[in-house]
């Protein structure tokens, strides 16, 4: 039982400080910088989009505003089956000839719209983003820049949760977020990135390959099609796109839920992900693997806690439920103390995006399908 709860232990660290440490450690000891500088190439920025209509018209408005030439900026929108007012304000703002337009009558899933999205685009890079977040004007330049480096395939932006003039949120999901995006600035500085951040990315035409129908995440199955060609994938911090941080605790369990799904159905359909045939194996089962087998070795580390004797293990339990009465007394918002409270939302964001965990263990095991939705 000791030796169960030291390995349980030892998976959470791990997972979430010790790959940090050695990310850090890679960086320091052997950094690879990305060439940076004036690359003069066409764009595409595509964009599936589905019901919509709450979103549509200010995000084509933010598209038609960066601070990109004109006549080499391309806006690829695809309809996936909208019943709403989505597709009238499509073809309203498709009167400009930046911005072409496909409308599928039926839906189709945003795999398959995102093909056929590639497959209208003529810009030397395509840039992928959704339709909620609003892009700073000068991203799509910083992005472009960093294709300067003939190995870089694709650059990640940085998606910032919060507001653009109070700045990015410190709490709860935005503070999970921040973490993340540290890692992934850790891993674009030693190598490659494993994934990027669905919200702006951009990947060169030529290393783009078909997605497959269904495929949940698209901003890791593409990245990772580039790194198997040989390219780089980079983290841009300077690239950032704003998004509302908290859509309501339900909505985003929800997303998390399909977030984490998402990995498991990777590994089905590229099962070289997890084979030396991965130039990133290492990076990929510690960032996306692992995490899903940490809700496990809490579990493990508890149940272990409550029988073994001595002082240590009595602390370790003590300090394991005070971690989870926080994370409850967050969630039932009770009681907001300063520093309690923050250090509460953390430990309920941490609860809650390993419940997702195991409902998307869940969804695997009995063969549920997270669908694509807006």
């Amino acid at each position: 039982m000791t030796l169960i709860f030291w390995i349980a232990a030892f998976l959470i660290f791990y997972t979430y400080l010790g790959y940090a440490g050695w990310l850090w450690l890679r960086a320091w000891l052997s950094p690879w910088p990305t060439l940076r500088g004036g690359y003069d190439a066409a764009v595409s920025i595509v964009m599936v989009v589905r019901n919509e209509e709450r979103w549509t018209e200010a995000k084509l408005r933010n598209l038609l505003e960066l601070d990109y030439p004109s006549d080499q900026c391309q806006i690829v929108v695809v309809s996936d089956g909208s019943t709403d007012a989505t597709e009238n304000i499509l073809r309203e703002y498709a009167k400009d000839p930046r911005i072409q337009v496909s409308m599928n009558q039926l839906q189709r899933g945003k795999a398959a719209c995102l093909n056929d999205a590639i497959d209208l685009a003529s810009g030397e890079i395509v840039i992928f983003t959704d339709v909620r977040q609003k892009i700073e004007p000068g991203a799509v330049r910083v992005l472009v820049e960093d294709f300067a480096d003939p190995e870089v395939g694709c650059v990640s932006g940085a998606l910032m949760l919060g507001d653009a003039e109070s700045g990015e949120t410190g709490k709860g999901m935005g503070l999970y977020w921040r973490t993340e995006k540290k890692i992934r600035e850790l891993e674009s500085a030693s190598g490659s990135v494993v994934g990027a951040t669905g919200a702006l990315y951009a990947v060169r035409r030529n290393l783009l390959t078909e997605v497959p129908v269904g495929t949940i995440l698209d901003d890791v199955y593409i990245p990772m099609q580039v790194v198997r060609q040989g390219k780089r994938v980079i983290f841009e911090s300077r690239a950032r796109a704003w998004d509302t941080p908290d859509l309501g605790g339900g909505l985003e369990f929800a997303r998390k839920v399909r977030t984490l799904s998402g990995n498991y159905q990777l590994v089905q359909l590229a099962p070289w992900l997890i084979s030396f045939r991965n130039p990133v194996l290492a990076r990929f089962v510690s960032h996306k693997l692992l995490r899903l087998a940490v809700p496990f070795a809490l579990a493990l580390m508890l149940l272990t806690s409550l029988f073994l004797t001595g002082l240590f293990y009595r602390i370790a339990l003590g300090l394991q439920l005070a971690f989870y009465g926080l994370g409850l007394a967050a969630l039932l918002r009770r009681p907001r103390l300063g520093l309690i409270s923050r250090a509460g939302d953390a430990a309920a964001t941490f609860v809650l995006l390993n419940t997702a965990a195991v409902v998307a263990f869940a969804n695997f095991v009995v063969g549920r399908k997270a669908a694509w939705s807006r």
